[in-house]
């Protein structure tokens, strides 16, 4: 969240702002950091609600702040298929690994214990499947002989802050097209 308010900031990311950073956790980071930062934030609890129940209420919030795109950052939990249908092909997601290898949770730890070489982070789009879809961007990041879970997602999450805003940049822009599953970014334009 913060690396993408940076680049908001930084004009890396033309003509977006933050509307809104939405989180189930009243203590999570990013929450506070976006406090910090002025944004608007709310704080949408899931406890004791079904996953519809509480993707209703979050695709209020969003309608309510005219949301156009939505990033998800840290959230842990599989949206509802009506949510993803309410916002296709507008929501995106950053992963730590180079899908389709290694979804889901531990993504690290995952790589570590197949012995991967290399490892990485994925931007796509999210889709009604488990870290499914459609690939916007990927960067690479090798694994060492002696790196653990911790030493590895620590260079992964450089990358992340890097990659992130740039898959963002190109979504914005609408400079791709989504081709069944493959995501094809368009030529620069030249003079």
């Amino acid at each position: 969240m913060l690396a993408l308010s940076d680049a908001i900031q930084q004009g890396n990311i033309p003509n977006a702002e933050i509307v809104l950073v939405v989180s189930d956790n009243p203590r999570a980071q990013g929450l506070i950091l976006a406090e910090e930062r002025e944004l608007n934030t709310v704080v949408i609890d899931r406890r004791g609600r079904s996953r519809e129940e509480h993707d209703s209420e979050i695709l209020s919030v969003l309608r309510k702040h005219e949301t156009d795109l939505i990033c998800l950052a840290g959230y842990m939990r599989l949206l509802s298929r009506g949510f993803v249908e309410a916002f296709s092909g507008r929501i995106l997601n950053i992963h730590p690994s180079l899908l389709p290898s290694f979804p889901g949770l531990d993504a690290q730890l995952q790589a570590l214990e197949h012995g991967a070489k290399w490892s990485g982070c994925t931007v796509h789009f999210v889709d009604d499947t488990l870290d499914g879809g459609p690939i916007i961007a990927q960067r690479i990041v090798p694994v060492l002989d002696g790196d653990s879970e911790e030493t590895l997602s620590a260079r992964i999450l450089e990358q992340e802050h890097k990659l992130y805003p740039e898959a963002v940049a190109l979504v914005v822009c609408g400079e791709y097209e989504v081709i069944g599953r493959r995501v094809i970014v368009a030529a620069p334009k030249t003079d």
